[in-house]
C-alpha cells in the first residue's frame, strides 16, 4: 500500500530542478526540444509536427510559423522568455555531450541536437535583444559551461543529488576539491572535458559572451562575466576539469583580444554591444589580464607561462599605439607579477633550470620593456633582487641550514599555493645539486642585473635608501658587493609581497564562495521563495532521485485520489442541486395543490394532521399548531402490525401506528408498506421516494450541498479551531458558470448581498435532538445551517459526508439522542429582531447560548468550550435592539437586575423604578403563571432542551369533585412540600433511604430521590399524544409506545402516582397544562395500547370538574393557579425548586435531595477519560433530569394578597383585582363629548401608552410609535405613507398594488399586509430608515372573492383575512405559508380580529359573531341581530385581553344600528343526540352581557361530534339591549380625557361603529351620521 502523505521536501524541490533530471534521459525525443525552446520564447504551441526534423530552420518555422531568415521581423516583442526552459535545454546538451559518439554517424541526435540546440541559443542571442540579458545571467553561463563538464556519476547510490542544478548545492560552503570521487565517463575523454564535437560551439558561444561583455561597465553590485565563466566547478569535478576548462576559455579570449587591437580604442576590430564603450572595453581588458595572471599564480594556467609574458608584451605595445594615450601601470604590474612567479618557480631538475634559465634570456631580451622608464614599480625591483641573489648564492650556502638562509629560500610557492594539480614537484634544495645548470642560471642572473643596475639603478637607490657605488674601470657594480647591503630589505619586500598575494588568493576564493552561493540561490530561488513556509526540518530529506520519483508517484496517487473525491464532491453537488430544486419543485407543488390553492381542495380533510409549532407567544406560551406533513410517513399503514396489535401483543414488541393511517392510504390507493424480512425501512423509504420524489431526509431540508473552503483561512481569533473570521464574497459577485463550489452551497442559501464575517461550529438542540451545524454571523443577519461542520483545517465539510470518528462532534457521542428524525433547517435571524441572548448549560456544562427573537422564535445553540463566549459577545455586540424592558424580557425584568438582591439594593432598586420580577410579581403586576415562567427562563430551563423543561407545580389535590372550591385549602396540594412529602408513609419512606444510605464507594452521597421532577421521559410521557413529542417518546422506548398501565391517561391517576403510589414518581408539571388543551387529546388516533382491565387509551381522562373538555380543564386549572391561596403558598414551592431549599442542609430538613448527578458543577464529562463512566455519566443526565439552577439564597417573599383581591403596593400602583370593566359593567359610563374628532369616517382606534390614536377609514397607523399612517383608495391605487401630525403626504407608492384595496394592517413598523379586490393578500417589506423602500414580499393566494377584511398578530405571529366568499384564511406571518380556514360564515366576512393574548380569532359575517381558537377550532357563535333593523351588520370587534383564565372576557361588537355590545363565552353541558351513544356534550355558547333573553334558534351544525357545537344566541327582539346598557350608563360620572388611564385599559377598546356597511347584495349603505364616541373602561 502505498503512503498517502505528502513529502513536503518534493513538493518544495522546484519543477525545473524536475525536469533537469528527468528529460535528460530523453534527450533523443526531438519533440521535446521543439517544447522546450517554445517554452523558452513563451510561444504556445498548438500541435507536435510528427517525426520532425531538429534542425535550427525547423525550430524556428516551428515556433514562429516561418524561416530564421525572418527572425529580426518575427522576434519583435513577441514573446515573454521562460529562463528555466533555457536550463532544460543544456542539462539535455550536457547529457547528450557525455554520451559515446565517436561511433556514431553524422547525422545521429548524439552529433546533431546538442549541436543545433547551442546554435539556436546563439541564434537568439544575436536576434532577439530580450534574450542577450539572460545569456549574461551566472544561472545561464553556469548551465552552458556545465555542458562540457562530465556528469556526476558515482558507485554511491545514497547520493544527495537529485538534479543537474544540485550540483552547486555542496559549493556554496563546502570545498569539493577535499572530497574523495570516483568518475566514471563514458564519453571517452580520458577523464578531461568533454570532446564532443559539440564543445566547439560551446566555448565560441561562451567567447562571444565573454568578449561582448568586455565593452559592457561594471559595478560593485554585479559579478564579471568572466568570473562567472571561470568560477564554474560542478560538484564532484576534479581539479584537472576545472584546469582544463579555465586554461581553454582564458586562451581563447586572450588570442581573440590580441587579434582584435583591443586596446588601440575606435581602432580596434572589437564590436561594441548594447550599452558598451571604448573605456570600458580598456578597463575590461587590464581586467582580463590581471585575471589571467592570477590563474597563474593560483597553478590554473595549464600553458607555457612565456605564453602569458608574450601576451602582456604585446598588449603593452598596443597600448603605446593608441592616439590617445593610456596608462600602462595595470598592465606593468601584471607583467611584473608574470616575470616574479617565472622566477619563483622550482628549479631542482634540469628541465626546470632550463625554463629557468629562458626566463632569465627572456628579461635581457626585453630588457627595454622590463626595465624601461615606464616600469618603475618599487616593489618588483625589491622582489627582483631577491630573486637575483637566491640564484647567484654559493654552493656551500644552498646547503646551509640556519635560520637565515632558510627564510631566504624561494620555497613560498609550495606552501602558498591551494592547487596546484598534477604538476606539483619538489624544491630546488630537496634534490641533489647539479652544478652546471646552477652555473649557467647564476651567469644569466648577473647578466640580468648588470641590465638591472644600468637602467633602474636610481630607483634601486630609492628602495633600498642605500647608495650603490660604481666600480672598476668599467663603472660596474657587482652583485656580491652589494648584496650584503640590501639583501635583507630585498627579502623583506619579497615576504611583503608573497603575504599580498597569498591575501590576493584567498580573498578571490572567499569571493568565489560568495558569489557560488548567490548563484545557487538564483538556482534555487523557487525554492527559497516555497521554504519561507519553514516546512518541518525533523522530516528525512531527499537522498536521491530515486526517493524523488516514490515521492511524485505517490503524489501522483495522492492528487488521483484527491480527484477521485471532487469528482464525487462534484457528482454530491449534482445530487443536492437535484434535491434543492425538487424540494423547491415540492414546495411549489404543495402550495399549488394545499387546500385553498389552485388545484387544491376548498376545505380540508379529517385526516389532515397536525403539530405544536415551536414559535412562543405572550408569556412564552406555545398555543399554534403547524400542519405535520410528515406524519404519515412516521406512521404509515401497516396491516401486519395492526393484526398483531388486535392480539394484545406485548408493547415493546408492537410498533406505533395511528388507526387514520388505514383511511389515508385507502383514499390516496397507496400501497401499504408489508413488515417481513424483504421489507425493511430501506423498501418503506423508497416507497415513499417514488410517492413525492424525495428521500425523507430530504423532506423539509432547506440547506443541502458538500461544503469546503476554496483556500485556507488563518483564524483571526488565535488558533481556535472552531470558528474563524472571513469575508467570503456575495452573492452577487460570483456567477461565473464555473464547477459549484462548496462555499456557493452556503452562499445560495443566503440573502442577497450578505456577506459572511464570522463562522463558528454549533449544535442546535431541540428536544432529543441535537443538530450540529454552523453559526455563521453576515452583514444584517445570523444563520444556523444544519448539516455542515469545520474540520481542522478550517475547512467546511458535510458532515454526512465525512468518515465516522473523523472528527470530534460538540456534543459527546453518548448524549446524540437521535440524529435521523429531525430534517435539517436553514433559519435565518436579522440582527434587529434578536431581542435578549442567554448563556445557558447544556448536559450541566456551560457550553451554550439561547437566542431569542421578536417573532417568537428562539435557539438553544451549544459550542465547543472555547468558543461559547466570543459567540455571546459577539451576539451582544451586533444586536442593536436587545429588550431592556421589564414588560418585554422573557426573564421579566431589565438585564442587569438582581432578582435577589440585598435588602438596600432592593429598596434602591425601587426608588430608581427598577424592579426585579420578584418584586414585580409581589405587587400583583405579573400573574403567577408569568412568574413562574420568568423563573424557569432565569434558572436556564428552556423548551429547546427537554432535559431541562420548564417545571411546573401540581396545585389541585382535588380530581374528584363536580365543582372545584378555591376557598378549600383541601383543594390544593402543600405547596411547602416536595412530591415525595405529600403523604405521610411516603415521607418516612424516602427519609429512611437518606438516613441508611451507605456508598462503598464513597462517590455517592445520600439522597432521598433517585428519580426526578422533570426529566425527557416525564415531558414526553405528558405529551406524547401530540407531534413533535411522540417521536421523541418513541425514541426513548426504542420505537414503541410504553406499556398501557404506565402511560399517562388520567389526571386523577397521575396525581395520585406522584403524591402517594408510586415511590419512583415524584415528577411536577409543565407548562402546557395551563394553557395548551390539544396535547389532552388523542388527535392522531395513535394505538396507545390496552390497560389490563381492558381499558383502551385514549384521550386524557379529565378531573370530573372539566365536564370532559379540555379547553375548561386548562381554563380551571390556570384559575387555580392564579388563586388567592396558590398565589399566597406559591413561594414555599419555588424555595424548593429555585430557592434555598434546593441545597444544603435546608434541602435535607425539607426532604428535598435528590441524586449527586442531578446538580450543577458535580460532574465535568469533558474530563472523564474512561469511555464507559462518561456515556453512563451523559446517560444518566439524559435519562433522569438535572436541577434547575438556584436562583434565590434566602426564603422567598410570599405575595401580598388579601381576601381575594391584592392589596395595593407601597407605591399605590393598584392592583387589577376585580376593577375589570367587565366585571363592573354598571360602573361605565358614557363619555360626554368625544375623545377625539377626526375629518372622516373612523377606520382604526388603538390603544398605547402614549394616549389614544385613532385615524380616518382606508387608513392604517404604523406602530410602534403610531405617527405615521398609510392611506389607499385613490384613484390611481396608489399607496400613500403620510404623517399623524401634519396629516401630510411624504411618500407615494404608484403601481404597486393590481385592484382596489379593500384593507390593510401594520403589525409592526417593518410589515404592511393589503387586500382588496384582486382577492389577493399582499405582504409588503418596509424599510423603517428609508420611507421610499417598500418591497412585495409575497403574495398569498387562496381566497376567490374580494378581501374585505385583513387582521395580523405579531405576537403570535398570524394574519387573518376575511373575504366575500364567506371563509377566513389564517396565515403565518412569519413563513408566508397558508395555515387553515375557517368555514361556515353565514355571509362575506365583515370584520376580523385578533385576541393578542389568547390567540383567540373573532369573525363577523353580516349580523353573526363567530369566535374561534388560535387553531381554528370553532368556540361559538351568535347571532347579533335584534330583528328591529333590517340589513343588521356587524362592522367591528373587539375582544377583552385580561385574565385569560376569567370567563366573563368579552367580546365587543359594533354594528350598523350605531350600538357596541359586549358578549361573553358561557361553557354549558347539553344532553348528546339521542341518535348517538347516551352522553353529555360540552358546547360553548356567546351570550349578552346585559341580555335578559336567549333565543335558542340553532345555527347550521358545524364541526363533529366531541367538539364544541356553536349555539346561536339572540337578545330579546323587543328591546334594544342597548337600552338596558345606557341605562346602566346613564347619569354616572362623565369620562373626561384626563381621567383616561390607558395602561391600565389593557386596550379594551370598541373599534368605532361605521355607519358606512355593505349589505348583503354589496351595495353600500349611506351613513346617517359619523360617529367618533370610544366607550372606555375606567375604575370607580
Amino acid at each position: 500500500q502505498t503512503n498517502r502523505e505528502v513529502t513536503v521536501e518534493a513538493c518544495h524541490l522546484p519543477g525545473v530542478s524536475v525536469l533537469q533530471s528527468f528529460l535528460p534521459r530523453h534527450a533523443n525525443i526531438a519533440e521535446i526540444y521543439y517544447l522546450l525552446n517554445a517554452m523558452l520564447l513563451g510561444q504556445a504551441v498548438g500541435h507536435i509536427p510528427v517525426n520532425p526534423q531538429y534542425d535550427l530552420d525547423s525550430v524556428w518555422t516551428f515556433i514562429f510559423g516561418a524561416p530564421a531568415s525572418q527572425s529580426a521581423a518575427l522576434t519583435a516583442g513577441q514573446h515573454s522568455l521562460c529562463p528555466e526552459a533555457a536550463h532544460v535545454i543544456l542539462a539535455m546538451v550536457r547529457a547528450t555531450l557525455n554520451q559515446p559518439w565517436q561511433g556514431e554517424e553524422e547525422t545521429s541526435w548524439v552529433r546533431e541536437f546538442p549541436i543545433t540546440s547551442i546554435q539556436f541559443l546563439l541564434f537568439l542571442y544575436h536576434n532577439a535583444p530580450e534574450f542577450a540579458p539572460l545569456c549574461m545571467s551566472a544561472d545561464f553561463l553556469w548551465s552552458l559551461c556545465m555542458t562540457l563538464y562530465p556528469l556526476p556519476y558515482s558507485t554511491d547510490s545514497e547520493t544527495d543529488i537529485t538534479s543537474p542544478s544540485d550540483e552547486f548545492r555542496a559549493l556554496a560552503g563546502v570545498d569539493t576539491g577535499n572530497k574523495p570521487e570516483r568518475h566514471l565517463t563514458p564519453s571517452g575523454s580520458s577523464g578531461n572535458l568533454s570532446a564532443h564535437p559539440a564543445r566547439k560551439f560551446v566555448m565560441d558561444f561562451l567567447r562571444v559572451l565573454c568578449v561582448e561583455s568586455l565593452s559592457l561597465p561594471n559595478n560593485s553590485k554585479t559579478t564579471p562575466v568572466i568570473d562567472l565563466v571561470l568560477e564554474v566547478a560542478p560538484e564532484r569535478s576534479t581539479r584537472t576539469h576545472q584546469h582544463e576548462f579555465q586554461t581553454e576559455i582564458l586562451m581563447a579570449l586572450t588570442e581573440y583580444v590580441l587579434a582584435a587591437d583591443a586596446l588601440l580604442g575606435e581602432q580596434a576590430a572589437l564590436p561594441l554591444a548594447i550599452g558598451g564603450s571604448y573605456t570600458n572595453l580598456v578597463n575590461n581588458v587590464v581586467y582580463l589580464t590581471s585575471r589571467v595572471v592570477d590563474k597563474l599564480w593560483q597553478g590554473v594556467l595549464l600553458r607555457d607561462t612565456k605564453d602569458v609574458f608574450d601576451y602582456i608584451s604585446k598588449l603593452i605595445a598596443q597600448a603605446r599605439k593608441r592616439v590617445n594615450p593610456m596608462s600602462l601601470e595595470s598592465l606593468f604590474h601584471c607583467l611584473n607579477r608574470t616575470i616574479l612567479y617565472q622566477l619563483s618557480r622550482p628549479h631542482g631538475t634540469l628541465a626546470d633550470q632550463m625554463l629557468l634559465l629562458d626566463t632569465l634570456h627572456q628579461l635581457t631580451t626585453h630588457r627595454a620593456l622590463v626595465f624601461g622608464a615606464n616600469n618603475v614599480e618599487a616593489e618588483f625591483i625589491g622582489c627582483l633582487c631577491h630573486c637575483l641573489f637566491q640564484l647567484t648564492e654559493e654552493h656551500t650556502q644552498e646547503h646551509s641550514t640556519s635560520v637565515e638562509a632558510i627564510q631566504h629560500r624561494t620555497v613560498w610557492h609550495m606552501e602558498c599555493e591551494p592547487v596546484t594539480g598534477d604538476y606539483e614537484q619538489d624544491s630546488i634544495f630537496d634534490e641533489g645539486p647539479s652544478p652546471e645548470g646552477k652555473q649557467l642560471l647564476a651567469n644569466a642572473a648577473r647578466r640580468v642585473w648588470d641590465e638591472l643596475i644600468t637602467c633602474k639603478k636610481s630607483l634601486m637607490e630609492e628602495v633600498f635608501r642605500v647608495a650603490i657605488v660604481e666600480q672598476g674601470p668599467l663603472k660596474k657594480v657587482a652583485i656580491n658587493t652589494v648584496k650584503p647591503a640590501i639583501q635583507d630589505t630585498a627579502a623583506k619586500i619579497w615576504c611583503s609581497f608573497i603575504a599580498n598575494e597569498k591575501k590576493t588568493i584567498a580573498k578571490e576564493n572567499q569571493q568565489a564562495q560568495t558569489r557560488l552561493q548567490r548563484l545557487s540561490s538564483g538556482l534555487f530561488r523557487l525554492t527559497r521563495a516555497r521554504s519561507s513556509r519553514k516546512p518541518d526540518s525533523t522530516k528525512t530529506k531527499l537522498s536521491s532521485l530515486q526517493d524523488f520519483s516514490n515521492c511524485t508517484f505517490n503524489h501522483i496517487n495522492i492528487v488521483k485520489d484527491l480527484v477521485d473525491i471532487q469528482t464525487k464532491h462534484y457528482l454530491q453537488s449534482q445530487h443536492h442541486i437535484q434535491r434543492y430544486v425538487a424540494e423547491q419543485w415540492v414546495q411549489m407543488e404543495g402550495e399549488l395543490t394545499r387546500e385553498r390553492g389552485i388545484w387544491g381542495p376548498n376545505v380540508s380533510s379529517d385526516l389532515d394532521k397536525w403539530m405544536l409549532d415551536m414559535t412562543e407567544g405572550p408569556c412564552r406560551m406555545r398555543q399554534k399548531m403547524r400542519r405535520n406533513d410528515m406524519f404519515y410517513e412516521l406512521y404509515p399503514y401497516r396491516p401486519d402490525v395492526e393484526e398483531d396489535n388486535k392480539y394484545n401483543k406485548p408493547s415493546k414488541y408492537r410498533m406505533a401506528i395511528s388507526y387514520d393511517s388505514k383511511y389515508y392510504f385507502e383514499k390516496y390507493n397507496l400501497k401499504p408498506v408489508m413488515q417481513d424480512p424483504a421489507n425493511t425501512a430501506e423498501t418503506y423509504e423508497k416507497m415513499i421516494e417514488d410517492m413525492v420524489g424525495l428521500t425523507i431526509k430530504d423532506i423539509g431540508m432547506e440547506t443541502t450541498g458538500v461544503l469546503q473552503r476554496q483556500q485556507s483561512i488563518a483564524s483571526k481569533e488565535g488558533d481556535d479551531e472552531d470558528s474563524i473570521d472571513f469575508d467570503i464574497p456575495s452573492t452577487q459577485a460570483d456567477n461565473t458558470d464555473t464547477e459549484e463550489s462548496n462555499n456557493q452551497a452556503i452562499l445560495r442559501l443566503l440573502e442577497e448581498g450578505e456577506k459572511i464575517r464570522y463562522m463558528s461550529r454549533c449544535a442546535r438542540v431541540e428536544g432529543l435532538e441535537t443538530h450540529e451545524g454552523l453559526l455563521l454571523f453576515c452583514k444584517e443577519h445570523y444563520y444556523v445551517i444544519d448539516g455542515f461542520t469545520l474540520v481542522n483545517t478550517n475547512e467546511i465539510r458535510d458532515i454526512d459526508m465525512m468518515p465516522i470518528d473523523s472528527h470530534e462532534p460538540i456534543i459527546p457521542r453518548a448524549s446524540h439522542m437521535n440524529t435521523e428524525m429531525g430534517a435539517r433547517t436553514l433559519s435565518k435571524f436579522a440582527y434587529e429582531d434578536i431581542r435578549e441572548v442567554y448563556k445557558r448549560r447544556y448536559l450541566l456544562q456551560d457550553i451554550a447560548i439561547e437566542v431569542f427573537s421578536a417573532d417568537g422564535r428562539n435557539y438553544l445553540l451549544a459550542f465547543p468550550r472555547s468558543t461559547r463566549n466570543k459567540v455571546f459577545n459577539r451576539l451582544i455586540a451586533m444586536s442593536p435592539a436587545l429588550t431592556d424592558s421589564a414588560q418585554e424580557s422573557v426573564s421579566g425584568q431589565k438585564r442587569n437586575t438582581q432578582i435577589e438582591g440585598s435588602s438596600g439594593l432592593g429598596v434602591l432598586s425601587s426608588l430608581i423604578g427598577e424592579k426585579s420580577v420578584t418584586q414585580r410579581w409581589e405587587r400583583g403586576e405579573i400573574s403567577n403563571f408569568q412568574y413562574l415562567m420568568h423563573l424557569n427562563t432565569l434558572a436556564g430551563r428552556s423548551y429547546n432542551d427537554l432535559m431541562q423543561y420548564p417545571v411546573f407545580p401540581w396545585v389541585l389535590a382535588d380530581y374528584d369533585s363536580e365543582e372545584l372550591d378555591f376557598c378549600d385549602p383541601a383543594t390544593f396540594r402543600d405547596l411547602s412540600k416536595p412530591m415525595g412529602a405529600q403523604t405521610e408513609d411516603r415521607l418516612k419512606q424516602f427519609q429512611k433511604r437518606y438516613n441508611d444510605w451507605e456508598d462503598p464507594s464513597q462517590e455517592t452521597p445520600p439522597y432521598h430521590y433517585g428519580t426526578h421532577y422533570s426529566s425527557a421521559m416525564i415531558v414526553c410521557s405528558y405529551l406524547v399524544r401530540m407531534e413533535p413529542f411522540t417521536q421523541h417518546f418513541l425514541h426513548l422506548q426504542g420505537g414503541h409506545f410504553d406499556l398501557a398501565d404506565r402511560m399517562f391517561n388520567s389526571m386523577r391517576e397521575a396525581w395520585l402516582s406522584a403524591s402517594k403510589h408510586n415511590m419512583a414518581d415524584v415528577k411536577e408539571l409543565i407548562p402546557e397544562f395551563f394553557y395548551l388543551s390539544d396535547f389532552l387529546t388523542n388527535h392522531n388516533h395513535f394505538d396507545l395500547g390496552t390497560k389490563q382491565n381492558g381499558q383502551s387509551l385514549g384521550d386524557i381522562i379529565l378531573p370530573t370538574w372539566a365536564k370532559g373538555d379540555t379547553m375548561e380543564f386548562i381554563r380551571l386549572h390556570r384559575a387555580a393557579l392564579e388563586c388567592d391561596y396558590v398565589s399566597a403558598h406559591l413561594h414555599e414551592w419555588i424555595d424548593l425548586i429555585f430557592g434555598y431549599k434546593q441545597q444544603g442542609q435546608p434541602a435535607v430538613d425539607a426532604t428535598n435531595v435528590f441524586h449527586y448527578l442531578f446538580y450543577e458543577g458535580n460532574v465535568d464529562i469533558y474530563t472523564i477519560n474512561d469511555p464507559l463512566k462518561k456515556n453512563a455519566t451523559i446517560g444518566f443526565i439524559n435519562n433522569f433530569g438535572q436541577i434547575t439552577k438556584q436562583l434565590f439564597k434566602r426564603p422567598h417573599p410570599p405575595k401580598k394578597v388579601f381576601g381575594n383581591r391584592m392589596i395595593e403596593g407601597p407605591l399605590g400602583i393598584p392592583a387589577p383585582g376585580d376593577k375589570i370593566f367587565f366585571h363592573n359593567v354598571d360602573n361605565m359610563k358614557p363619555s360626554t363629548q368625544p375623545i377625539r374628532d377626526l375629518k372622516g369616517i373612523v377606520g382604526q382606534i388603538v390603544c398605547s401608552e402614549k394616549g389614544v390614536h385613532a385615524i380616518e377609514q382606508n387608513k392604517v397607523l404604523i406602530p410602534p410609535l403610531y405617527n405615521r399612517y398609510i392611506s389607499w383608495g385613490f384613484a390611481d391605487m396608489s399607496l400613500r405613507m403620510g404623517t399623524t401630525e401634519s396629516d401630510k403626504i411624504v411618500t407615494m407608492y404608484e403601481g404597486y398594488h393590481c385592484g382596489d384595496i379593500l384593507c390593510a394592517t401594520s403589525p409592526n413598523n417593518k410589515t404592511l399586509i393589503t387586500a382588496g379586490s384582486n382577492t389577493v393578500v399582499c405582504v409588503w417589506e418596509m424599510n423603517p430608515n428609508k420611507t421610499r423602500d417598500l418591497t412585495l414580499k409575497k403574495l398569498l393566494f387562496g381566497h376567490t372573492e374580494p378581501v374585505t377584511c385583513v387582521a395580523a398578530s405579531q405576537v403570535y405571529n398570524i394574519i387573518v383575512s376575511g373575504s366575500k366568499d364567506k371563509r377566513c384564511i389564517i396565515w403565518d406571518l412569519h413563513r408566508l405559508v397558508f395555515v387553515r380556514q375557517l368555514i361556515h360564515h353565514v355571509s362575506g366576512v365583515n370584520s376580523v380580529c385578533i385576541n393578542e393574548l389568547t390567540g383567540d380569532i373573532a369573525s363577523c359575517a353580516g349580523s353573526y359573531l363567530y369566535v374561534w381558537t388560535l387553531n381554528g377550532e370553532s368556540v361559538a357563535s351568535v347571532n347579533t341581530s335584534t330583528g328591529r333593523t333590517s340589513n343588521q351588520q356587524i362592522l367591528c370587534c373587539a375582544q377583552s385581553e385580561m385574565n385569560e383564565w376569567d370567563d366573563e372576557n368579552v367580546v365587543l361588537t359594533g354594528s350598523n344600528d350605531g350600538v357596541v355590545r359586549m358578549w361573553s363565552v358561557e361553557f354549558v353541558q347539553i344532553p348528546a343526540d339521542k341518535s348517538r351513544k347516551p352522553s353529555m356534550a360540552s358546547e360553548s355558547i356567546l351570550s349578552p352581557v346585559t341580555g335578559d333573553v336567549v333565543d335558542s334558534t340553532p345555527l347550521p351544525p358545524v364541526g363533529v361530534e366531541g367538539q364544541r357545537k356553536p349555539s346561536l344566541i339572540l337578545p330579546d327582539p323587543s328591546r334594544d339591549p342597548m337600552e338596558d346598557l345606557s341605562s346602566s350608563l346613564r347619569d354616572r360620572l362623565p369620562l373626561t380625557k384626563s381621567e383616561i388611564n390607558l395602561q391600565t385599559c389593557h386596550q379594551l377598546v370598541a373599534q368605532p361603529c361605521r355607519d358606512d356597511c355593505m349589505s348583503d347584495d354589496g351595495d353600500e349603505l349611506s351613513p346617517d351620521n359619523v360617529t367618533t364616541t370610544v366607550i372606555q373602561s375606567l375604575y370607580d
